[in-house]
């Protein structure tokens, strides 16, 4: 039975011994950033809090500089030589670091590339509602990767599977352009369409 750190054991006569766990660990803390106490270089560029050259002092000197201005010392380039340190409020610091990632997640577009299937005897009808779902994803800024597939006695017949792929490419065309024509790979005969720009 374990209580902490510790491993009780019971004996037939009722005696309890308790003995120390050796298999009790203590949860590892992970320092991820290099601030204050764990800014421990033998010598760092120190910048103030206006951006102003401090100039190269110990890691301690550099820590006692912070408590002066009541400020955080933060390591911003470990790999310099030798590593420069700044001046800040680390709190502020964080959250407008933050701010500004959340800022350019929700500014960026992340660009997908949607898989439409077709085969060499596709029908007419089925070829329009596969260039109406692919304009459906190029009209959304994603990619899309056309395909052929090729099974038994067609793979005789490639230039079959080359007309739909053309012809479905002609369809499209007005919101996309060719960015890798296609060409085969294995059995199957695949192109990629980007969206055209704005």
């Amino acid at each position: 039975m374990l209580t902490g750190a510790l491993c009780i054991r019971f004996l037939a006569k009722g005696v309890i011994f308790i003995l120390p766990n050796n298999n009790f660990k203590k949860p590892k803390t992970e320092q991820k950033e290099l601030i204050n106490e764990f800014v421990r270089f033998p010598s760092v560029r120190l910048i103030g809090p206006n951006g102003e050259q401090l100039g190269v002092m110990s890691s301690r000197e550099a820590q006692m500089k912070a408590n002066e201005f009541e400020l955080d010392l933060v390591c911003v380039s470990p790999k310099a030589e030798p590593p420069v340190c700044k001046l800040l409020n680390y709190g502020k610091f964080r959250f407008e670091q933050q701010k500004k990632a959340k800022e350019a997640k929700k500014n960026q577009h992340i660009i997908e590339v949607k898989e439409i299937q077709l085969t060499p005897q596709i029908g007419a009808h089925d070829m329009e509602t596969k260039a109406r779902a692919a304009i459906k994803f190029l009209s959304e800024g994603n990619k899309v990767k056309v395909g052929v597939r090729f099974r038994g006695r067609q793979m005789t017949h490639l230039e079959v599977g080359q007309e739909a792929m053309d012809k479905f490419i002609a369809l499209v065309s007005d919101y996309s352009v060719v960015e890798k024509p296609s060409a085969m790979e294995g059995k199957w005969m695949f192109a990629i369409l980007a969206p055209k720009k704005k």
